[in-house]
Order: structure tokens, then C-alpha cells, then sequence
């Protein structure tokens, strides 16, 4: 197979190889395998991410704003929530 690609890019792909510590053919040959067959990516994770790729859907690492509570906290923040009026209150009192 051969193909016509930039200097530039052929450039990026074989640093990507040599990064890698592949040739630039088996590095080639992963991209192609990873981008036609979910089944082959590293992880679960980038499973999904490659389903959701090929429906269409952007997928964006999510970087928190602000640090996540642990667990034990995110639990009671949970609690304190739960233990307020509804929502379906406050609606039929007017508020």
C-alpha cells in the first residue's frame, strides 16, 4: 500500500513510532488496527471512547474545576442534601 502524505506529517507519524519504540511499519499498522476495530485498544475505557468516536460523539477528558471530594465526603455532602425540603415541596408551598 502507498499513499501521498505531507513531509510534515510523515514526519509526525515516524517520531510517533520512535516514541513508541516500534518501526514505522508496525506503528502504521496499530493506528490502522486501532482505528477499524475497537477490540484492539488498550482499555475499556478507550474501547467506548473508539465507539463513540466512529457514532459521531466528541469525547473530552474531563478536568474538574476544583478537587473532587473523597468519597466519605462526597457521602455526607449527599446526606446534608437529602435531608432539606424537596423540590416538590417548595413547588406547592409557593417558594
Amino acid at each position: 500500500m502507498t499513499w501521498r502524505m505531507s513531509d510534515e506529517l510523515l514526519l509526525q507519524v515516524k517520531a510517533a513510532a520512535a516514541g513508541s519504540d516500534r518501526s514505522l511499519n508496525e506503528f502504521v499498522t496499530l493506528v490502522l488496527s486501532a482505528a477499524t476495530d475497537p477490540s484492539t485498544a488498550g482499555s475499556e475505557v478507550d474501547m467506548v471512547r473508539e465507539r463513540l468516536r466512529r457514532g459521531g460523539v466528541t469525547v473530552v477528558d474531563y478536568e474538574p474545576s476544583r478537587p473532587v471530594g473523597t468519597p466519605a465526603e462526597v457521602a455526607a455532602a449527599g446526606e446534608r442534601l437529602a435531608s432539606g425540603a424537596s423540590v416538590a415541596d417548595l413547588v406547592s408551598e409557593g417558594r
